[in-house]
């Protein structure tokens, strides 16, 4: 059975949308399952146990130039990757006009099928373009966790339960650089509102020095490179700016690490799926969406943020 998996972006929705493939491939252990996503999101998709291919697009550039050659020719080489395989199932996980378009463009076995969602969810988005193209429109509740969602649409698609157990199913290769424990800070975000002041990361990070810990400061770009820098400064030698990584090696250096503390953030879910110790700060009360669930990964909601002292709490509960 051929399966492909229409998820693009971004961060956070495509490592969310991960243990579905984990359901699958337990109830459908032959299954072939590729998976179409966004180009700078494919190292880690082909990190996610039970995906045989990741299909690159490059939709978020292309359409800055439309008409350009080479978007034409790139486009062109896509299509002709999509349409290697065909299809007995193509599950569009994403539910926007986007992902519409692409599982459109795959081709189907014979008997095979579009499945989509059927509705909208809170806090997600949706646009009706998906289901006019799907020829199974999955109604989901709307009140539901992101990773579930996921879940239940592949579930009620391809007809088996939803199991018990979540597995999360991203691989890496746990790597450190230096002999001190180290705890992660996720402080970057895309969006400035879900960001935690930084004074309060170089509170925190003090108090972790204090007790011996490592602090590794990532950044996705120049401006979080500058903020880990302020923050590494202010907390002083047990701070470390990481350089620059792809999604891949990303992984790798959270999986060496004793724990993570971040905002909601595409990296923070990495360090979630990676079963890190973890505490995920919530500038604004979504965590029942996006919010880790197992008893080790906690979330602290505050506004206009959490106070240290709640973060401290937290990060106390989930070392133990």
């Amino acid at each position: 059975m051929n399966l492909l998996i229409v998820k693009l972006s971004s961060l956070g929705d495509v490592v969310h949308a991960m243990p579905a493939v984990q359901d699958i491939a337990t109830h459908l252990p032959q299954a072939r399952i590729d998976w179409v996503v966004e180009r700078g999101f494919a190292p880690l998709v082909e990190r996610c146990a039970h995906v045989r291919r990741a299909i690159p697009v490059d939709l978020r550039r292309w359409r800055k130039a439309p008409l350009a050659a080479a978007t034409r020719g790139e486009w062109r080489a896509f299509r002709a990757a999509l349409g290697h395989e065909a299809y007995d199932a193509v599950i569009d996980l994403q539910g926007l006009t986007k992902s519409a378009l692409v599982a459109r463009l795959a081709r189907l076995a014979p008997g095979g099928r579009r499945i989509a969602l059927a509705n909208r969810t809170d806090g997600s988005s949706w646009e009706r373009p998906t289901r006019w193209v799907a020829d199974l429109a999955v109604p989901v509740p709307r009140h539901i966790h992101a990773v579930a969602r996921s879940r239940v649409l592949c579930a009620a698609a391809l007809g088996y339960p939803v199991p018990e157990v979540l597995r999360q199913g991203l691989q890496a290769t746990p790597w450190r650089d230096g002999t001190a424990p180290c705890v992660a800070f996720v402080h970057g975000s895309s969006r400035a509102d879900k960001c935690w002041p930084e004074a309060l990361w170089i509170a925190l990070g003090r108090r972790l020095a204090a007790q011996g810990l490592a602090i590794g400061l990532p950044h996705g770009s120049d401006a979080e490179q500058q903020a880990a820098q302020r923050i590494a400064e202010g907390i002083g030698a047990a701070a470390q700016v990481w350089p620059r990584l792809d999604l891949a090696r990303l992984a790798d250096r959270l999986a060496g690490c004793t724990g993570v503390v971040g905002v909601d953030s595409g990296l923070s879910h990495i360090a979630v799926a990676l079963d890190l110790p973890h505490v995920q700060v919530y500038n604004h009360d979504t965590a029942w969406r996006t919010g880790p669930q197992a008893p080790h990964q906690v979330s602290v909601v505050g506004q206009p943020h959490p106070p240290l002292e709640a973060v401290w709490q937290a990060w106390e509960q989930v070392r133990r």
